[in-house]
């Protein structure tokens, strides 16, 4: 049974004000893809060219969500070496061409993605995916997984020139599947997501499984807080 997170609100209204969700704006990293593995992977070839020692991958995962810069200079200073230093760029253009490498290898959906967007697209609920990854990267990713074919529309930060939890990635996803912010649902699992839904005037549900750079997401001012996708479905079609 979905959670509520632990603030004053009401159960997920699937029609909230009257007005009735037609579209479900999701994020990538984290709420339908466990990527970590292949992101571990390319920062780890990244700082070995820079003579410094590997990190685990559950460190990683706490560094993901604000975008490729973010995740290698948190990298850096994770593995020693101080910002800001002549040795970003390099690292930058390393993680890069490693990432291009290894995207998509040992990336899965997580359990039940699939069947819960099959369910939401059998409802006629449009589906976008908005995520803070490069459009080089997220395309290919999508493929590669077979998600691709599940969603209507993908917005990536370089897209818009805006990344998450700045409202324009979630405006420009509402305006791509020609619906409201009112009529949109935002699924994350951070802060990013949160913040950047309740800036749009969408509703938000965070899933528990992802990454959340270390946060609580029952902290978060969400509508909802999940397990799976499949719960958050189940709040949506009931």
């Amino acid at each position: 049974m979905a959670s509520l997170a632990p603030r004053e609100s009401t159960p997920f209204d699937s029609h909230q004000a009257g007005v009735p969700v037609r579209a479900v704006l999701l994020d990538l990293d984290g709420t339908l893809l466990d990527t970590a593995p292949d992101l571990a992977a390319a920062v780890n070839a990244m700082l070995a060219e820079q003579g410094l020692d590997s990190l685990p991958e559950q460190a990683v995962r706490d560094f993901i969500g604000q975008g490729i810069a973010r995740l290698v200079e948190r990298s850096l200073v994770a593995a020693g070496l101080p910002l800001p230093c002549e040795r970003l760029e390099h690292a930058l253009r390393a993680f890069g061409a490693h990432y291009a490498r290894l995207n998509g290898k040992a990336s899965r959906p997580f359990p039940g993605v699939v069947e819960a967007l099959e369910r939401m697209r059998a409802a006629h609920l449009r589906l976008a995916c908005v995520t803070n990854k490069a459009a080089a990267f997220t395309a290919p990713l999508l493929e590669k997984t077979g998600l691709a074919q599940q969603l209507d529309a993908v917005v990536t930060s370089d897209q818009v020139g805006a990344r998450k939890p700045d409202p324009a990635p979630f405006l420009h996803a509402c305006k791509l599947l020609q619906v409201t912010p009112a009529e949109a649902v935002v699924i994350g699992d951070s802060a990013n997501d949160a913040e950047g839904a309740r800036a749009t005037g969408c509703r938000v549900l965070l899933v528990t499984y992802g990454y959340s750079e270390g946060r609580d997401v029952r902290s978060l001012d969400a509508d909802g807080v999940v397990a799976t996708l499949g719960e958050a479905a189940d709040w949506l079609l009931s």
